[in-house]
């Protein structure tokens, strides 16, 4: 699959998965989400162990106004096309999903995936779309972080060299 057709539409990906889940072939779906934004090894760490967890990746990506809601003015640093992109590059991500809310909620309820997947920050704290994925039957799987990596990390690393 070519990285380009990775990157679809909420309603393209509700096709994609009605096909996946047909059939004596049917596939599991895991579902995550994130701004993605300067993607480092911690987060290519995460994205291949929820692979593991499913036979179809799909990563809901914050949209460049969704991320600016959440993280500030000065948020993200790559645009979402470049983000998007780079997602849809690595071999563990099946389907790349823009959203513009600050949460997936809308997304997952499209999706209704068989596992939602997790930061462990989010244990015990109601991962937002754990009671849609539960009450369909599926589960939440919560994925650790590599310690000392994240994007934040890394720009306050350049700015302090500056």
């Amino acid at each position: 699959m070519n990285t380009q057709s990775k990157i679809i539409k909420t309603p393209t990906l509700k096709k994609k998965i009605r096909a996946l889940r047909k059939g004596r072939s049917k596939r599991t779906i895991a579902f995550t989400n994130g701004c993605f934004d300067i993607l480092h090894l911690g987060h290519v760490s995460y994205l291949e162990e929820a692979k593991r967890s499913a036979d179809i990746l799909v990563v809901g990506l914050n949209s460049d106004r969704s991320v600016r809601k959440i993280k500030g003015p000065k948020r993200p640093i790559v645009g979402e096309r470049s983000r998007a992109g780079v997602l849809a590059a690595l071999a563990c991500v099946d389907h790349v999903v823009l959203f513009d809310e600050e949460t997936p909620v809308k997304l997952i309820e499209a999706v209704k995936p068989d596992i939602l997947i997790k930061g462990a920050d989010w244990k015990g704290k109601g991962a937002v779309g754990s009671e849609i994925v539960l009450a369909n039957g599926g589960k939440v799987k919560f994925i650790k972080f590599v310690k000392g990596v994240s994007s934040t990390n890394i720009i306050n690393g350049i700015v302090k060299r500056a």
